[in-house]
């Protein structure tokens, strides 16, 4: 009997560790994050159809500031990009292939080096960590125990994949993958993407709306950063709220919902004082709860369900 006790818990401890690791591959320490950055950094060259995409037009408008692009910054690496590339690649004393690889994109990255930041490098901060990032002055922001500790450049997400504003924790540690992360990745508990902070070997982008939706920083800045950071640290990410083009306000909001439109209800909801939880996009029982005493407090029915009289009352368009 002892015996077969042991053996079905040994089983089941083994398939609990086979779920977990199959499951949650992204907590798995040192693993690559599979977030639409890792396309930030991929080959180009002329081809039939042509390459399309965003890093095209990051490209393109690089080449124009190193005046090697006279073109239109469209996101298509047609024949001008390609002659471009291969102009800027024979200045650059490299193979003037016309393919993008990762020798031209550290060309390229030559010349955007990292300013310097107030206070001694050596420095760390003294109390406890957090994060504040501001996507319309787009700084990144450490403080201790609640004050500023230092603040750096970094680049956000673009309109069409906004970074998303909200209250947030690292989950997730690692770094050295090189390319479009650069040399540290710090990833946040967002529910509806992989998003995190990470470095870029697109250092010119820094200070602008660029990214896939990620915070970039200098390579040199997030290496900094790093070590004073751990699994737990609270990141607030302020800013206009964007909509993902792809994702609208849900016509019945309630609990068990997900997304960026519940972190507008709960900003919303905080910053008229009801909410006592976190925006984190995750429709919980404090956010229901937050809702029922909104509606009791305007004299509405108290079902704890976001609907459009409540998204008007929050002043909240969802159009």
């Amino acid at each position: 009997m002892n015996l077969n006790r042991r053996t079905l818990t040994l089983v089941f401890f083994l398939t609990f560790l086979f779920v977990f690791f199959l499951l949650t591959p992204s907590l798995i320490a040192g693993e690559q994050p599979q977030c639409s950055c890792i396309n930030e950094s991929r080959f180009l060259y002329l081809a039939q159809p042509n390459i399309t995409g965003s890093d095209v037009a990051e490209l393109q408008q690089r080449l124009k500031v190193l005046g090697f692009y006279i073109g239109k910054v469209d996101g298509i690496y047609g024949p001008k990009t390609h002659e471009a590339v291969k102009n800027f690649q024979e200045k650059a004393r490299l193979n003037p292939s016309g393919k993008v690889d990762a020798a031209t994109w550290n060309a390229l990255a030559r010349g955007a080096e990292a300013p310097p930041v107030s206070g001694n490098p050596g420095d760390k901060p003294p109390g406890k960590v957090s994060i504040l990032i501001d996507t319309n002055k787009k700084t990144l922001t450490v403080l201790s125990d609640g004050k500023t500790f230092k603040t750096f450049p970094c680049a956000v997400g673009k309109s069409s994949t906004p970074t998303p504003v909200g209250e947030w924790k690292i989950i997730h540690k690692g770094g050295n993958w090189g390319g479009g992360f650069g040399t540290r990745w710090m990833g946040l508990n967002v529910p509806w993407g992989i998003y995190g902070i990470h470095g870029t070997n697109k250092p010119y982008s820094i200070g602008t709306a660029a990214s896939h939706g990620c915070i970039r920083m200098f390579n040199q800045h997030v290496e900094t950063i790093y070590p004073w950071v751990s699994i737990g640290t609270p990141v607030k990410i302020v800013g206009e709220p964007i909509m993902p083009p792809d994702k609208g306000f849900r016509k019945v909001m309630e609990r068990g919902a997900v997304g960026p439109d519940v972190v507008q209800v709960q900003l919303r909801l905080k910053e008229k004082g009801f909410l006592m939880g976190s925006a984190d996009g995750r429709f919980g029982a404090l956010t229901e709860l937050a809702v029922n005493f909104f509606q009791a407090k305007n004299g509405l029915e108290c079902t704890g369900i976001v609907d459009e009289k409540i998204y008007k009352a929050l002043g909240i368009d969802v159009k």
